[in-house]
């Protein structure tokens, strides 16, 4: 993969990382809502109109622009399971911002996720 390639599947992967950690800030600000016919009247305004809900679409948008570059660039095969860096983001982004367990469960998993992904750019 040439650094470019690299370059563009890890800020697509960043990108996707931020929008998760913001939809997340934003459902907190907002809080628990029922979907239902009723509420989604009282609630759609609400979630359309959060800012941390609206830049982490903004971060999707401009992810999705970025991961096309990408994958002109490197093969489906490699770029697709990078997008695992985005579980050990947010996993950790969220231990630090949002006081998210992190469980040794989870540490594990972390670990072979970082296994699977330096086996797999190696190849």
């Amino acid at each position: 993969m040439t650094p470019i390639a690299f370059a563009l599947v890890l800020t697509g992967v960043l990108l996707n990382a931020c929008a998760q950690l913001l939809l997340k800030a934003g459902t907190n600000a907002i809080g628990h809502f029922e979907f239902s016919g009723r509420a989604i009247f009282s609630v759609a305004p609400k979630l359309l109109f959060e800012p941390h809900i609206m830049t982490g679409l903004g971060c999707y948008a401009i992810s999705v622009v970025v991961w096309i570059g990408a994958l002109s660039r490197t093969p489906v095969s490699i770029a697709y399971p990078m997008l695992s860096i985005g579980y050990i983001v947010n996993a950790v982004a969220a231990w630090y911002l949002f006081s998210e367990a992190l469980t040794p469960a989870r540490i594990v998993g972390i670990t072979l996720i970082i296994i699977g992904v330096v086996l797999i750019s190696r190849t």
